[in-house]
């Protein structure tokens, strides 16, 4: 019994979409020396520390100078903590402009890409088909219906791209306000920096000043721990606590801004690439579609006699064409395609009967003939006035006209 191995078949991975991480949570205790403080300012707040510990030692525990300098640990870093906790108010009140009701970049770039995948010309199957009411009667025109749902989207279009571009100049914006706003964060957690490393050593001082008294004056030891120790240790984890919030708001800003760099290349790749894809598919489209309907005929005629491109390539068979009427040349007048450089080799009756030579890479004689109503008839005298004077060995005849406007028909 034959048996029959199993056919590999590659399939394509799948694309997968995954959002970016979030911002990495930052705890108190690992959010300090986040920002370095270069040695020589570490010194001189040092001897600030020793000063005022030594300070508040010779004071009397029960007197009002002594009161005053716990006071002073108890306010130590307000300022700072104030001037990070506005940061990250101001960073609040600034969400993410992509969904911001203000510019909608993200809508206007979906409605974009649903108005462009609506006018793909490649989804309205056969614009050359005849058009019939109720399958019938034949009624209108797909090719000039589909023109002009192109050119009655245009405006909607081209509203869509100014709006794109009031988001981008937005997103711009914001993104250099967020440049400051990182910043002013940067040195406002270089001195909440500052004020911690003061604490902790403020901290270390206090404890071991306090262990020094407990033999000698265990009362202002006591004093010490429950007020002045108490209330900097307090004070430190607020500074901490602050500094990883802060330093969040930083790393969070980062991310806003790299979302809204995203944002403005779509925006560009949107108001580019893709728009100018959309108009040169319905330019070719427009410029082309009589060489089209050559090439399909010439193509089946080839097939009906059994033949194919790999037997015509080289061969010596002419293509004679009858074309007539210059009404495409007129509509490209009025169209968008006319201005491009395909509006001359689309409308050109030489260029036509190039295009299937081209295509099957034939090297016999080619040629159009525009005698108006006899252009057919005239081509297939040609071709067969060739095939008598050996100047070919198969002849391909094609007539093509077309009638466009409502003048003609």
């Amino acid at each position: 019994m034959a048996s029959t191995a199993p056919t590999a078949t590659a399939s394509a991975d799948p694309l997968n979409l995954t959002p970016p991480d979030p911002v990495p949570a930052v705890a108190p205790d690992k959010a300090a020396g986040l920002v370095p403080i270069d040695e020589e300012k570490k010194s001189k707040l040092e001897e600030k520390v020793d000063a005022f510990v030594d300070d508040l030692v010779a004071q009397d525990a029960n007197s009002p100078e002594f009161g005053k300098r716990v006071d002073q640990l108890t306010n130590m870093g307000r300022k700072e903590i104030a001037e990070a906790a506005g940061h990250s108010n101001r960073f609040l009140d600034r969400p993410v402009r992509a969904m911001d009701s203000d510019t909608k970049v993200g809508a206007d770039l979906a409605e974009l890409r649903r108005t462009v995948e609506d006018l793909d010309p490649g989804k309205r199957g056969s614009l050359l088909a005849p058009k019939k009411l109720f399958g019938i009667i034949p009624f209108g025109n797909k090719m000039r219906d589909y023109f002009d749902s192109y050119k009655s989207a245009q405006s909607h279009i081209n509203a869509i791209l100014g709006s794109l571009a009031s988001g981008k100049d937005t997103l711009i914006k914001d993104n250099a306000a967020i440049d400051v706003e990182r910043q002013n964060m940067w040195q406002t957690m270089g001195r909440l920096e500052q004020m911690i490393h003061i604490s902790k050593t403020m901290d270390a001082r206090l404890e071991a000043k306090a262990m020094e008294l407990d033999s000698t004056d265990p009362a202002k030891a006591k004093a010490i721990r429950e007020s002045a120790l108490f209330y900097i240790r307090q004070r430190t984890q607020d500074l901490l606590t602050q500094m990883a919030v802060t330093v969040q708001g930083y790393l969070a800003l980062d991310l806003v801004k790299k979302n809204n760099v995203e944002l403005v290349k779509g925006v560009d790749r949107a108001s580019t690439t893709t728009v100018a894809a959309l108009r040169t598919a319905v330019t070719v489209a427009q410029a082309l579609v009589g060489q089209r309907l050559v090439l399909e005929h010439g193509y089946e005629a080839v097939h009906a006699v059994r033949h194919t491109r790999s037997s015509l390539l080289g061969s010596l068979t002419g293509v004679f064409v009858g074309i007539s009427a210059f009404e495409f040349a007129d509509i490209l007048k009025v169209i968008p395609a006319g201005s491009t450089v395909y509006a001359a080799t689309g409308s050109a009756h030489a260029v036509t009967a190039g295009r299937l030579p081209y295509s099957l890479g034939l090297q016999g004689p080619c040629s159009a003939y525009d005698t108006a109503c006899s252009a057919a008839l005239v081509a297939s005298h040609a071709a067969l006035r060739a095939l008598q004077m050996q100047e070919c060995d198969t002849g391909v005849v094609s007539g093509v006209l077309l009638m466009l406007t409502p003048d003609t028909n």
